[in-house]
């Protein structure tokens, strides 16, 4: 048998916080765009119901922006802990496979 070569990627630990920036941003804008559009729909059926003008402004403020915040803050927390744990998991496997060698 063979022992096929792999390539090892470096780790880089200042990678880690470029990721996570990533990830949260994108993850925030879809929660605000999800939220803003059910939102929309809802304060529109809203309106409707009781026969009034809607206020889409309310949208915004009341539903998209607590919602984008929630959602950007939770994000923001569990990919820090991930890629860190990632992080870990691959330091101490390198390390496990340089000592085999």
């Amino acid at each position: 048998m063979a022992v096929e070569a792999t390539h090892i990627r470096k780790l880089r630990w200042y990678l880690i916080p470029l990721r996570v920036l990533l990830v949260t941003v994108l993850a925030t804008l879809l929660g605000f765009a999800v939220s803003l559009l059910l939102g929309i729909v809802g304060i529109v059926i809203g309106a409707k119901l009781r026969g009034h003008v809607p206020n889409l402004t309310l949208a915004y403020r009341e539903v998209a922006l607590p919602s984008a915040v929630a959602v950007g803050s939770l994000v923001l927390i569990s990919s820090l802990f991930l890629e860190v744990r990632h992080y870990r998991q691959a330091k101490t496997l390198a390390g496990i496979e340089k000592a085999s060698r």
